[in-house]
């Protein structure tokens, strides 16, 4: 069993937005791999076909539910792993003259415009995105379609507001307030996707004009800023150690649910729980899309049918700790027993992240870390 500092190391590699160059990695034995001289040409019905699928060093799937697809359709199915959601879209788009895959999932809503800007999706306009709400769907010429979502938001330790007798804060307005100086543990924004998640769900919601003013009075209120997630989670934040200062964390609405799940001893409820204020929690949404050139076209779209499928919807969470788009999947009971879905999330517009992404981080950091 995964414990559940590996599974939301996996969560937070899942939804990293800052752009690395790590190599494209194969699945090392992981389910769905073979190697190319293992390939069987396609075109033939009793010969197996092979389909690429391009994805972030976060994917992961049951054996069972690739068993499935590659049993029904005759196929091998071969997980390309390239890094960080950054990293895999460069990838794709520096190969797309001669792709190195058929399918490419992971690219999320902070760097869609840039995948469609260059053109790598083939469009397919899947008959499950029936089932799919419009607000997931943000491609209008369906290129890429929506898979999964989640949201980074405040975590906060039960016990400590307990034996505090101190009311959680319910806004990001609260946080400023003098009861809860020095409460809050969060990640820095250039150097991690949860604090840039953060970063821009205060940007959402106090706009360019007004948010370095919420920073500023943040800042003032001593916000403690660390590199990485693992750093705020695991030594800084009460509710994992037990023993971190602060009673707050900027972490994954799923959060609560792993905390149950992965628990050394049995828990009947989760010791976290997540501020869901509005505009508290910033929303990501993942995508897959058929990439352009690939000879599989067939295969390709009865792959993304397949994702959008509930077999492979319900699989998700407890893989990959994100929630299913599809809303005739339910979720598992863990999950829906322990983590709080935030009515108003935080989004903004792909294109404006695209355009002023960098910005703001180094305006942030002008303001906080100099």
């Amino acid at each position: 069993m995964r414990s559940f500092k590996s599974i939301i190391g996996v969560l937070a590699a899942c939804l990293m937005l800052i752009a690395s160059g790590c190599g494209v990695q194969q699945n090392n034995g992981n389910v769905g791999t073979t190697t190319p001289e293992q390939e069987t040409p396609s075109g033939s019905p009793d010969k197996v076909q092979t389909l690429t699928v391009m994805t972030h060093d976060s994917f992961s799937v049951s054996e069972a539910v690739v068993a499935a697809f590659e049993q029904e359709h005759n196929a091998k199915l071969v997980f390309l792993k390239s890094g960080d959601t950054g990293s895999a879209l460069n990838r794709a788009i520096l190969s797309k003259a001669n792709p190195l895959a058929d399918v490419f999932y992971g690219v999320d809503n902070t760097f869609l415009t840039r995948a469609l800007e260059e053109g790598i999706f083939e469009p397919y306009p899947s008959p499950l995105l029936e089932n799919i709400p419009d607000e997931y769907k943000l491609d209008p010429d369906n290129g890429a379609l929506p898979v999964d979502y989640g949201d980074v938001c405040i975590n906060y330790d039960k016990a400590w507001f307990e034996q505090n007798n101190l009311a959680v804060p319910e806004t990001l307005e609260d946080l400023i307030k003098p009861e809860y100086n020095g409460l809050l543990i969060m990640e820095n924004p250039a150097l991690s996707s949860t604090g840039l998640a953060f970063l821009l769900a205060t940007i959402a919601h106090f706009g360019e004009e007004g948010y370095q003013g919420y920073w500023q009075s943040l800042r003032e209120n001593d916000v403690v800023v660390v590199s990485d997630w693992e750093t705020a989670y695991y030594t800084n934040f009460s509710g994992s150690s037990g023993k971190g200062p602060q009673p707050m964390v900027v972490s994954y609405g799923s959060s609560p649910a792993a905390e149950v799940i992965y628990a050394e001893v049995e828990l009947t409820e989760a010791p976290t729980a997540s501020i869901t204020g509005p505009d508290t929690c910033f929303r990501q949404i993942e995508f897959v899309g058929i990439l352009k050139g690939t000879k599989n076209r067939a295969l390709a779209e009865a792959f993304v049918d397949f994702m959008l499928s509930p077999a492979f919807q319900a699989d998700m969470p407890e893989q990959m700790f994100v929630l299913p788009v599809n809303d005739q999947v339910s979720l598992p009971v863990v999950f829906a027993e322990n983590i709080q879905q935030p009515e108003q999330p935080a989004t903004i517009d792909p294109a404006l992240i695209a355009q002023n992404r960098e910005q703001w981080i180094n305006d942030w950091t002008e303001l906080m870390l100099r």
